[in-house]
């Protein structure tokens, strides 16, 4: 399963994701430059993503306690979401993202 990474600046990235896992994971595995810093402990939104409107329905919009960090970022839009939290199932092949500038590692 494929999918979609555009990072501040512009650049795509495809890479492999494995059903099961996060998208967070996935892009860490990949050596994307996110930082999530807690891990995937959803104490914090420093693996914030957007997802392309053509995706939202099919990944969900963020609510609760994700939308509650979601909200403290500049960046936040309606298809923000925490990498985190996003599970590759099946239906996601070709998910396109983009990761955020608050949650880009330079």
């Amino acid at each position: 399963m494929k999918i979609v990474v555009t990072l501040p600046g512009g650049d795509t990235k495809n890479i492999n994701a494995l059903l099961g896992n996060t998208v967070m994971d996935t892009m860490r595995a990949a050596r994307l430059p996110i930082r999530a810093e807690c891990g995937g402990a959803m104490a914090c939104a420093t693996c914030h993503v957007s997802i392309d409107p053509k995706w939202i329905g099919r990944v969900g919009y963020a609510s609760g306690e994700e939308q509650d960090l979601l909200v403290e970022s500049e960046y936040c839009t309606d298809s923000s979401r925490l990498a985190c939290q996003i599970v590759i199932k099946e239906g996601l092949n070709g998910l396109l993202i983009i990761l955020q500038p608050d949650s880009f590692e330079e």
